[in-house]
């Protein structure tokens, strides 16, 4: 479902300000895989995310979605394949428009460009529905402008938009990072139901080492643009946080800094 071949980003090249932001980069997921990626600030994580999104050209390398070669596509384009959560929950969503109308948005995004009513009778019923799964009571609330919506609930709202399509892929941009615990753990538990319901193949990045050990079948940590762990399906069942700092103690010969993730 998604290859990454051999990707590789510097960004200021030739200057005294160069960084490799990702080394030569490989990376193969299946359809259905749930892939968790940690690791510390400048690690690589969002820069991986961009390529995969559109957002960033790789100097070198291919990045395929089902088999079509996209690497030089722009991120306009690779939305109807893709579908994306920030970790900003001001972002993703249009504040001055209403639950009904960003819904409206989000469901043509994969289809021909047309001038239609985007809130129709029939459109509404669904997009009931479909909140319905939130159990936030925004169902009620359709008219309301997504502005006026909390963190959370505007975040539940970006998960349910980004999937709104069954996108080829889901990407996860540390998406509960700016929740308060309580709120955060309502969309993590979001996401592991909706993503386990539509069989989505998803990438989500966090600075919670717990977190990527409770969520998805894979896991990879990232340091200085390379992965320096995968793990893989049974064997990360039997992870803690305390083997993970361990293993990358053991690669680096040093500590991850604590300050760049999140323990528990």
């Amino acid at each position: 479902m998604l290859t990454l071949e051999n990707t590789t980003v510097t960004f200021n090249e030739g200057t005294p300000d160069e960084k490799q932001a990702l080394k030569p980069f490989d990376l193969s997921l299946k359809a259905g895989d749930f892939l968790t990626v940690i690791g510390g600030n400048g690690a690589g994580k969002s820069t991986l995310m961009n390529v995969i999104s559109g957002m960033q050209i790789p100097d070198t390398g291919k990045v395929l979605i089902d088999d079509k070669d996209v690497t030089y596509e722009p991120e306009h384009k690779r939305s109807t394949l893709i579908g994306r959560v920030f970790q900003d929950p001001m972002a993703g969503t249009a504040p001055s428009m209403t639950i009904e109308e960003n819904l409206a948005i989000a469901y043509a995004r994969n289809k021909r460009r047309k001038l239609f009513p985007g809130v129709t009778k029939d459109r509404k019923e669904m997009f009931r529905t479909s909140l319905q799964t939130l159990n936030l009571g925004l169902e009620d609330r359709l008219t309301a402008k997504v502005g006026l919506l909390s963190g959370g609930e505007r975040q539940a709202l970006s998960l349910l938009m980004a999937t709104f399509t069954n996108p080829k892929i889901l990407l996860l941009d540390e998406h509960t990072a700016a929740l308060d615990p309580e709120r955060a753990q309502l969309i993590t538990d979001l996401t592991k139901e909706i993503v386990a319901e539509n069989e989505l193949t998803t990438i989500m990045v966090t600075h919670n080492m717990q977190q990527a050990l409770t969520l998805g079948n894979r896991l990879i940590m990232m340091d200085e643009g390379e992965v320096i762990l995968r793990v893989e399906d049974e064997e990360k069942k039997q992870l803690t946080v305390e083997k993970l700092l361990k293993e990358f103690e053991k690669r680096r010969g040093s500590s991850l800094n604590h300050d760049q993730v999140i323990l528990a």
